[in-house]
């Protein structure tokens, strides 16, 4: 298992590059804002959180942060508590010792400690169920916590950078977040905004990932034209930044501008048309029509969300404002697989709408 000297080491071996300064804040006046604010608070010991909807750039701006930070030469540590179960984002946050629970076969620190001399960042913060957020803002409060299944109590040396997609005054209200907590991470708010409220960034961001997705993919697609900045600029990009990416890797994969065009025509509105089948007596069921049809505009619709939130269905049953039980019922029903599909080498630029990348900018 290893110590937290190790942990340390293997994270700062494993760097993330940083889109240039004028690409990622690029010249928008809301952009230009967040950058004056960053350059404030990125040296002071206080939490920050960071705001904004899904695949704006909120790990990014937070690794920004920390690169500009007196711990920039510490890790970067960052927890998606969505990602891991509740049962064990605990043991995660932190960590253990040996004996603790079953299968504790050895101590193992907790991102806490790996984030010592650095930065934690807990994305997705209101996620965090109830019990985990009363033991984080004790944390916070003293500076202290202890290992599951130990009594020593170890010092949080450590900047943390919260961020979420959620209004968490809703959530306050709703009772699924602490006041006390919400208060304590909220000294300085960095809101980022959606890129259809920065259009004039998107040259920018279009060029850098053209040159980016060339050299992941090995391919020499060329700068795209006025035209197709055009069609870009007036889209209205409800997955922002990832939505982005994903129709350049498409442009830089296909070696065309038509993947920017047929990406055009599907987002058109259409005039509604189904086939549907007459009774024997020549009747026409249209109550039984009727639900065919919302199944297969909810089929739709859910398929949209998902790959635009990169097939977290946590993330979609938000947006589509339903229970996350209610979403795997009605993917189940609509016949949608239960994860992202693989992508084929063949691949057509419906299959690369959720291309299974790392982001480059959120």
């Amino acid at each position: 298992m290893a110590s937290t000297a190790e942990a340390k080491a293997l994270l700062q071996n494993h760097p993330v590059e940083l889109p240039p300064e004028h690409v990622y804040f690029g010249p928008s006046e809301t952009m230009q804002a967040v950058r004056q604010k960053v350059y404030r608070a990125a040296g002071l010991n206080v939490p920050i959180l960071v705001l904004g909807e899904s695949g704006t750039g909120k790990e990014v701006l937070a690794r920004f942060i920390h690169e500009r930070s007196p711990w920039h030469e510490g890790p970067f540590v960052k927890v998606n508590c969505p990602a891991i179960p509740g049962t064990l984002l605990e043991s995660e946050l932190f960590g253990f010792q040996k004996g603790a629970f079953t299968g504790a076969n050895a101590a193992k620190p907790g991102r806490m400690e790996m984030a010592q001399g650095g930065t934690l960042f807990l994305d997705e913060i209101a996620e965090l169920d109830a019990s985990l957020q009363a033991k984080l803002l004790h944390v916070l409060q003293d500076g202290h916590f202890t290992r599951i299944g130990d009594h020593e109590e170890r010092r949080m040396d450590a900047r943390v950078i919260c961020a979420t997609n959620r209004v968490l005054a809703k959530e306050i209200e709703s009772g699924g977040f602490r006041a006390d907590l919400f208060y304590r991470i909220n000294v300085i708010t960095l809101t980022l905004p959606a890129l259809r409220d920065r259009r004039e960034d998107i040259p920018y961001l279009v060029e850098y990932l053209r040159e980016q997705f060339n050299r992941r993919f090995k391919r020499e697609a060329g700068p795209v034209s006025k035209d197709v900045l055009q069609i870009l600029h007036q889209r209205d990009w409800p997955g922002n930044i990832r939505e982005l990416e994903n129709c350049m890797a498409r442009y830089v994969i296909l070696g065309s501008e038509e993947a920017f065009h047929s990406d055009r025509h599907q987002q058109e509105k259409k005039p509604l048309s189904f086939a549907f089948e007459l009774n024997e007596d020549g009747n026409i069921p249209l109550k039984r029509i009727a639900q065919q049809v919302t199944r297969r505009m909810e089929h739709d619709v859910i398929l949209k969300v998902l790959q635009a939130n990169h097939w977290n269905r946590r993330k979609a049953a938000e947006v589509l404002k339903i229970s996350y039980r209610a979403l795997l019922y009605k993917v189940r029903q609509a016949g949608l697989p239960a994860k992202r599909p693989l992508r084929k080498p063949d691949a057509s630029p419906a299959d690369l709408a959720g291309i299974d990348e790392s982001s480059l900018l959120d």
